[in-house]
């Protein structure tokens, strides 16, 4: 009779799929390997021995060895991920396992080790997805602070920008210095460090900078034109992630950029409003282009002969967020049924290579009537 296990390998610290499955944060290689029957599921975490009394405190499992517990008949290599996977390998063997599934991360090394024993393994596309995508009201909590400490940094840059004084050639300039997206962006660092957060490369965008949806930023910011900030932190202790974009205009908003952020307000407003579980990810971004072209703007990326004014939202509504800033499902052509517990993006914006770009982000909770919304923060081009 077939017998069949569950593994999940990696390193936790990189792979979010295997860090939510065993709730353990560490550098090293790991694997946790499910035997489930009719009844019943025995959980094991092999890791490495230095870890092993921390891991029985602490990790999401029954019991908890080392790659040395499990050494093959040949002995274990020197090499910390090999030997893990050699490990694992013998462990399946001496449970009588023939076939294991696992999921999208399953590193090579664990893989040709299995599979040299005579292991089948079988993908499943879903493993480790789903369990990610619905959010734990634990996860929710930690998303909601996440998302606080992310609008806070946001915020303080916006009201930098939006209080610097105009040279006479348009030049900002805050406390006796050029304003720079350098500068900005180390302000936002410095702020989100003293909250506990890993430091991420923001996106700060002024200008014609801002015309590339996903440029970082450079040089000097000036009145008049839109600066877009995208923060996107991580918590060091709980490890999840906020995700939140505003923009600001310092001085006078000119009627081109009034326009673009009127369509996203109002594309933004019908995303939200067409979210809820059970629709598709795509239905929400059908919802987002519907009034993006009624405001009179296109969408998709510029052709070759496109001009530089052409002015167009050239990404999806938004993406699936918790341990990593992307992840499943996303909202774009394809996207797949909402799950209630999803944590979403919506963030709609417009683009021009020769006047800049605009985005307005929030994130939301999806539920089975619509969405609860973590973000509080205005959504208008004038902060000071």
């Amino acid at each position: 009779m077939s017998k069949t296990a569950i593994v999940m390998a990696g390193i936790p610290a990189v792979n979010k799929s295997l860090y939510q499955a065993m709730q353990f944060n560490v550098g090293d290689p790991a694997a946790l390997i499910r035997f489930v029957s009719d009844e019943t599921e025995r959980r094991l975490l092999i890791i490495r021995d230095i870890e092993m009394v921390r891991a029985r405190e602490q990790a999401a499992a029954d019991s908890v060895a080392c790659p040395a517990d499990f050494s093959p008949e040949q002995g274990l290599s020197g090499d910390r991920e090999t030997a893990t996977a050699q490990a694992v390998a013998e462990c399946l063997v001496r449970e009588g396992i023939d076939q294991v599934i696992s999921d999208r991360t399953l590193p090579l090394s664990f893989l040709d080790e299995i599979r040299s024993r005579n292991i089948a393994i079988q993908y499943d596309p879903e493993l480790g997805v789903l369990d990610r995508r619905r959010k734990t009201e634990e996860e929710i909590v930690h998303l909601r602070q996440a998302q606080q400490d992310t609008e806070s940094a946001i915020r303080m840059a916006c009201e930098t920008i939006a209080s610097a004084t105009a040279a006479g050639d348009g030049t900002l300039e805050f406390d006796g210095d050029v304003l720079t997206s350098e500068r900005v962006r180390e302000m936002i660092d410095m702020h989100l460090l003293r909250l506990g957060y890993e430091t991420t490369p923001s996106i700060v965008a002024g200008g014609r900078c801002g015309g590339d949806c996903h440029e970082r930023g450079t040089g000097v910011l000036r009145t008049g034109e839109p600066v877009i900030i995208d923060v996107f932190p991580r918590n060091k202790t709980t490890l999840y992630v906020g995700d939140c974009t505003r923009c600001v205009v310092h001085g006078e908003v000119p009627p081109v950029i009034a326009s673009m952020h009127a369509a996203i307000i109002d594309a933004k407003a019908a995303a939200a409003a067409a979210t809820r579980s059970g629709v598709t990810g795509e239905d929400v971004h059908q919802a987002t282009l519907g009034r993006i072209h009624a405001h009179g703007f296109a969408s998709g990326l510029p052709g070759p002969k496109d001009p530089e004014d052409r002015i167009a939202m050239t990404h999806g509504t938004g993406h699936g967020v918790g341990l990593d800033v992307h992840e499943p499902p996303l909202l774009d052509f394809g996207g797949p049924v909402l799950l209630e517990g999803d944590a979403l993006t919506i963030e709609p914006g417009l683009y021009a290579p020769a006047i800049g770009g605009l985005r307005i982000e929030d994130m939301i909770i999806v539920t089975s009537t619509g969405f609860d919304n973590l973000n509080t923060l205005p959504e208008g081009l004038t902060w000071s």
